[in-house]
């Protein structure tokens, strides 16, 4: 089990604060990857995950991608933090306030699986042709990378 885990068996839906990355990983063609996951009802975002105890948010974020895709991803920049006030109620009833320490790259190797327990599949995307269901926190960055946005 991992720290979310562990900390939700102790205290069961309380209200948490969680920290996680996410990464804008963008090929030559300046396509971005976008990853379609299971628990978000087949919406769009992108790729990354929780931070667990002893690695940093851009560890987080390297861990994150190769778990999800196979894919390695180096030379990571900060592209900014986001936050909202509300709060995330889960259907299993679990309440928190996330903090996404998000990165961006144009270096990565390998070859892209897909973790069928977190991803249903992997797209690149151009900027003018993205999908239409993309999750809230994605929406606030892609809205930022695009030059449509203001951070939260």
């Amino acid at each position: 089990m991992g720290y979310i885990e562990d900390l939700r068996a102790d205290i069961g839906h309380r209200p948490i604060i969680m920290v996680g990355s996410l990464l804008i990983l963008e090929n030559e063609a300046g396509q971005m990857l976008l990853q379609k996951r299971t628990y978000t009802a087949g919406n769009w975002g992108f790729p990354g995950g929780l931070m667990e105890f002893g690695e940093n948010t851009e560890e987080t974020a390297v861990r994150e991608m190769q778990e999800e895709t196979g894919l390695i991803v180096k030379n990571l920049e900060l592209f900014g933090v986001y936050t909202k006030k509300e709060m995330t109620h889960l259907a299993n009833g679990d309440t928190y306030q996330g903090v996404n320490v998000v990165y961006r790259s144009h270096d990565f190797q390998g070859k892209m699986k897909i973790d069928e327990t977190e991803s249903l599949r992997f797209d690149w995307f151009d900027r003018d042709k993205l999908p239409e269901r993309i999750v809230p926190i994605s929406q606030l960055i892609l809205a930022d990378l695009l030059g449509k946005g203001k951070t939260i």
